[in-house]
């Protein structure tokens, strides 16, 4: 039987994709089983792909205050893995990045989530996170009906620079959303 081990430097040595990526194939991905916390999001920008690390730009720093967390804490794959609905960079569109390609989920995702059982709590960070688990719908609504994902999911926003103007139009989010995911995300790495 396959390891999380080996089954990861397979995900990050993928190739799939590559003649669809600019930057070429470099997943970016943070599992292990013991984990406790998922962060389901869209794809890595162009920051995480030259770092390699998750969540390694200003979204992250955004994300990781939303979550209450230290990097310490995000980095420890112990505690947090990051699995993205496509692992490689997918390039720039007229108004931000490309969707993630499918491909990518229907490759890795199953087999990495059966791969870490320990998982209390998944964050489901943007609108095609939310479409892959949830099926089609509006981002807005799902945000401010969380408590109906409790315990086990919490649909966000995506942490970008627009998250800025999306907050102030919805400022629940910042006084009741927050604090409610920040209690979540404890108890997920009691």
């Amino acid at each position: 039987m396959e390891t999380l081990e080996d089954l990861a430097a397979r995900v990050r040595a993928c190739t799939a994709c590559a003649a669809e990526l600019p930057l070429g194939p470099r997943p970016v991905i943070q599992v292990s089983a013991s984990a406790r916390l998922l962060v389901a999001s869209q794809a890595p920008g162009s920051k995480v792909h030259a770092s390699g690390m998750p969540f390694d730009d200003a979204s992250g720093d955004r994300l990781r205050a939303w979550m209450g967390v230290s990097r310490a804490t995000f980095y420890d794959a112990r505690q947090v893995a990051t699995l993205p609905m496509a692992f490689c960079y997918p390039g720039r569109a007229s108004g931000g990045d490309r969707p993630p390609p499918r491909r990518c989920a229907a490759l890795w995702r199953e087999s990495l989530l059966a791969a870490m059982p320990q998982i209390r709590l998944t964050l489901l960070v943007g609108s095609y996170a939310q479409a892959h688990l949830l099926g089609a719908g509006p981002l807005t609504p799902r945000v401010a009906d969380y408590r109906a994902y409790l315990p086990a999911v919490f649909p966000l926003p995506h942490p970008s620079w627009r998250s800025q103007l999306w907050m102030r139009r919805h400022p629940w989010f910042e006084a009741e959303a927050l604090p409610a995911l920040r209690a979540a995300v404890a108890a997920a790495l009691d």
